[in-house]
């Protein structure tokens, strides 16, 4: 291989790279994207890491010392939550 071909194989060989550090970059840009809102989601959440581990701390105290509400409000919770889909199941139109 002459030093004119390896000459010529090495720019043809940069350009590919260069072509997919573009392609790469897009895909980044896309990715960050069609995710932004689910980052947002967990910066959010863990920006309130402190008050939910306050709040949970609380609960459980308050719990502790109340345990009929939460056993009365987890019942409600998955009578709604069956309502809810009986309701859906039967609604035509709504598969």
């Amino acid at each position: 291989m002459s030093r004119r071909e390896r000459e010529q194989r090495k720019a043809e060989l940069l350009g590919i790279v260069q072509q997919q550090r573009l392609d790469l970059t897009a895909a980044r840009r896309d990715w960050l994207a069609g995710t932004a809102r689910y980052d947002h989601g967990w910066l959010t959440l863990v920006s309130m890491r402190r008050y939910l581990v306050i709040g949970s701390s609380a609960l459980a105290i308050w719990t502790a010392r109340n345990p009929g509400f939460l056993l009365r409000w987890a019942k409600r919770g998955f009578g709604a939550w069956s309502t809810w889909r009986l309701i859906r199941k039967n609604l035509p139109g709504s598969r």
